[in-house]
């Protein structure tokens, strides 16, 4: 590894902490001045933006922010409030399968944080410490995102996949993700039941008791829901958008009755040719992609509509059907929590995986010879590396891109990629992700905290009991589901 090479690290990595450092927007623009470093300062051929992602994510993003324009989102935040107060006492087990099903559903784990006040309004209301469900709610909101048809991270591994040979739909990927998950949530649930002292026992809570101001504080107000009206428009919202996620998960599954086109292929170990009036060289792969056939080196097949172009054709057309039947304005959608986190996501995104396909493309051959040995032992260790660069980023989708073409360039089967897939969630390490520092506001109590010294705040343990159970589990269903030929 040259000192050339290390300093350009420093570069890429340094601009992936500035950018975590600032948030939102920055995380994408921030990259953007590591990129240009790299190619305009070091003359790094740039690598390629991930556009048929960012464009299945506008179109999903789209969609759930329609929704929740319309309050069908209000209706199925006032479903969990149902559920959660009705059985008060289970509100460690049952928070978390709320946030982790309404982030299933919508694709973004933002969707949760009316239903926060709310987990923790029950929890003191029934003398449970909040921290046990709040923190592991937290969490759970955001390991939807890899059990989720529509998210960012599970679209981008299909793509990506599919383009380095691993064809795999989304319910392949949910039969090995969903359990996974939800056992990883189950345990976390468990070891979070009887976390911290109880309320009536915890010193510091009782001596804010005594302060008059600081018991009207923490008991005089109540979180709900239920007192607001939802119209008939936004159930038919909710049922339109369920209806394109069902359209999505079909046309996955029975990809026969697709329409099918004629496309260009390259043929193996092809020569490269000359293009026609020119002194241009080019590769077979490069004539499949502009479409170009040319005999001997590329032929001519039928394929059939690509999962990436289905989903955001349907996710579209239910945005249109909401707004024309379900009074959804397109003003509110834009203004509203879903949209504007989906775009920060695309931003973010865009810049984050441009610069890291930049740095790896120009040292693929540098970083396969470093490590090599180590993934063709343990190809599986490739989970340390996806948990790290999550730490950093902030986003599971931008280490889905950013890292899953360096898996396949160095040789890991699919399936143990696919194994590891929970491994992406990472940034709850490091307690600056929005959805964390919400829930600490949103506990009166003062349990749910971000620690003196950073890391011992209340989302690292449940955080990191899902992450390793979810990841081993998860690797053990893929082996069994590839041994068996289901992926």
């Amino acid at each position: 590894m040259s000192l050339l090479m290390i300093l350009q690290l420093c570069i890429v990595l340094a601009a992936l902490w500035l950018g975590s450092r600032y948030g939102s927007l920055a995380l994408g623009a921030i990259s953007g001045i590591g990129l240009a470093i790299l190619v305009f300062g070091f003359g790094m051929k740039p690598g390629t933006p991930p556009t048929d992602v960012i464009y299945i994510i506008i179109a999903a993003v789209t969609c759930a922010g329609i929704m929740q324009a319309s309050g069908g989102m209000d209706w199925l935040i006032q479903l969990a409030e149902r559920l959660l107060r009705k059985h008060p006492a289970r509100i460690t087990f049952l928070a978390p399968l709320c946030t982790f099903f309404l982030t299933v559903l919508v694709g973004t784990g933002h969707v949760v944080y009316t239903l926060m006040p709310i987990i923790c309004d029950i929890a003191i209301k029934k003398g449970i410490r909040p921290e046990r469900p709040c923190g592991i709610a937290s969490i759970a909101s955001q390991i939807g995102i890899t059990c989720s048809p529509i998210a960012a991270a599970v679209v981008a591994f299909i793509t990506i996949s599919g383009a380095n040979g691993y064809s795999i739909s989304i319910p392949q990927v949910l039969m090995v993700t969903f359990p996974a998950c939800l056992l990883g949530i189950i345990l976390a649930s468990v070891a979070s039941y009887r976390r911290g002292k109880d309320l009536d026992k915890d010193p510091e809570f009782q001596k804010k008791l005594a302060d008059p101001a600081q018991r009207e504080y923490i008991y005089g107000g109540t979180a709900t829901t239920l007192d607001k009206k939802i119209a008939p428009e936004s159930k038919r919202a909710v049922f339109i958008f369920f209806g394109a996620l069902l359209v999505i998960v079909f046309f996955a599954i029975f990809q026969d009755l697709l329409p099918a086109y004629d496309t260009v292929k390259a043929l193996k170990d092809a020569p490269s040719v000359e293009l026609i009036g020119s002194r241009v060289t080019v590769t077979a792969d490069q004539l499949a992609k502009i479409g170009q056939h040319v005999a001997g080196v590329t032929e001519k097949v039928e394929s059939p509509l690509k999962m990436n172009l289905v989903i955001q054709i349907v996710m579209i057309t239910a945005a249109a059907l909401m707004i024309i039947f379900c009074k959804a304005s397109p003003k509110k959608a834009v203004s509203g929590p879903v949209w504007q986190s989906g775009m920060v996501a695309v931003v973010a995104i865009y810049g984050i995986a441009w610069l890291a396909d930049t740095y790896f493309a120009n040292y693929l051959d540098d970083i396969q010879s470093i490590l090599s040995g180590m993934v063709e032992q343990y190809p599986w260790s490739i989970a340390f590396a996806f948990f790290l660069v999550s730490v950093l980023v902030n986003s599971q989708g931008a280490v889905v891109v950013a890292m899953l073409p360096l898996a396949y360039k160095l040789g890991i089967d699919g399936w143990i990629l696919l194994g590891v897939f929970p491994s992406v969630y990472g940034y709850f390490f490091i307690p600056n992700y929005p959805s964390d520092i919400a829930t600490v506001n949103f506990d009166r109590t003062g349990t749910t905290v971000i620690g003196k010294y950073l890391l011992n705040h209340s989302f690292m343990m449940p955080g990191m009991v899902h992450t390793v159970v979810a990841s081993v589990s998860g690797y053990l269903f893929a082996y069994l589901f590839h041994s068996m030929g289901l992926i």
